[in-house]
């Protein structure tokens, strides 16, 4: 196994050590620092296409959700209907990115966690391109993207034990970042598949340093991303030591994952126990099939770091609802150049 050291916080609280590393030997172990401020090689993908993953839902639950159609829905921005330019039905493939919080007492249940990690390349279609990261204070690669799914579950095998505190936000920053973005470039959707408590050891009165990464960037990456971040709590509480972690931090981390998901125009799945997690897994591959990616040119453009509010409603659809981000702050990067057509 490889590995990088963690020196950032030998350098004091601003200032990110320099991580680069090559993921190239398929279902190897490598240990990642997860705290680099931005991709080694940063991609700017220059367009006025802003892109919306939304999902959408039967409200009765007995009933399956039918297959819509570009016709059946509609984009307002700041209350503007906007026309359609891109759309890509639920039945497209994913990238998924299932990120294991290993800290605590999840260390203890590592049999558990991948039997249930085999249960969600299991449930996964076939065309679904899926990346396995666990993490602690340090994130580990268990494998890069791949839908070689037999060797994916092989790879699950070499989960160790792990040592170490809880640097959540800098794990999640360190997918989107150098993960996520293979995907845009890629054209592929994407989804980040998180299975933690949400303590980071950065939060108040937990015992530990934690990350790096403020909790307010981690939100300011998630909205400026395509990607989903589904989040699954999975509880701890009653195993913790209220002396290092008290209440007070589950519940600001309980809060924190709820904001994470809703930027994602999405709800926190729960397990209250690692068993549990088999049944949630397949919940989320269920709901990610009914995820459509629909894109627009904004008519109305503003100014670099304004707000837009959008809406997306599905017309003659009584007995549907959706879930998208609730909008986006304009960049300089989105807009076209003359030459853009």
């Amino acid at each position: 196994m490889s590995s990088v050291k963690r020196q950032a916080h030998s350098f004091g609280k601003h200032h990110w050590p320099l991580v680069i590393f090559l993921l190239t030997v398929h279902g190897a172990l490598l240990t990642l620092q997860a705290q680099s401020p931005e991709p080694a090689d940063v991609v700017r993908i220059d367009t006025d296409l802003v892109t919306l993953s939304v999902s959408v839902f039967n409200r009765k639950a007995s009933e399956n959700s039918v297959q819509l159609q570009q016709k059946d829905f509609a984009i307002l921005d700041d209350g503007a209907p906007q026309e359609i330019a891109f759309f890509e039905s639920g039945e497209s493939p994913f990238d998924l990115v299932l990120l294991l919080d290993l800290s605590g007492s999840t260390a203890d249940k590592i049999g558990l966690i991948r039997k249930s990690a085999k249960r969600f390349v299991d449930a996964a279609r076939p065309a679904d391109r899926i990346a396995i990261f666990t993490f602690t204070a340090d994130i580990q690669v268990v494998s890069k993207l791949t839908s070689d799914h037999a060797a994916l579950k092989q790879s699950i095998d070499d989960i160790e034990r792990p040592v170490g505190g809880t640097n959540f936000w800098d794990a999640l920053r360190f997918v989107l970042e150098h993960v996520a973005i293979q995907s845009r470039v890629e054209q592929r959707r994407s989804a980040v598949v998180v299975m933690t408590d949400g303590v980071d050891n950065a939060l108040p009165d937990v015992f530990g340093d934690g990350s790096v990464t403020t909790f307010a960037e981690l939100m300011q990456i998630v909205r400026r991303m395509d990607t989903i971040v589904l989040p699954i709590y999975l509880d701890t509480e009653k195993e913790s030591n209220p002396h290092s972690t008290p209440p007070s931090a589950y519940a600001m981390a309980r809060e924190q994952l709820a904001m994470l998901a809703s930027e994602s125009g999405n709800q926190v799945y729960r397990a209250r126990k690692v068993k549990d997690l088999d049944g949630v897994y397949t919940r989320v591959i269920r709901d990610l099939s009914t995820v459509y990616s629909i894109g627009y040119r904004p008519a109305n453009r503003k100014h670099e770091g304004a707000w837009h509010e959008v809406a997306v409603q599905v017309v003659g659809h009584s007995d549907l609802a959706v879930r998208a981000k609730r909008g986006y702050f304009e960049t300089i990067s989105s807009r076209s150049t003359p030459n853009d057509k």
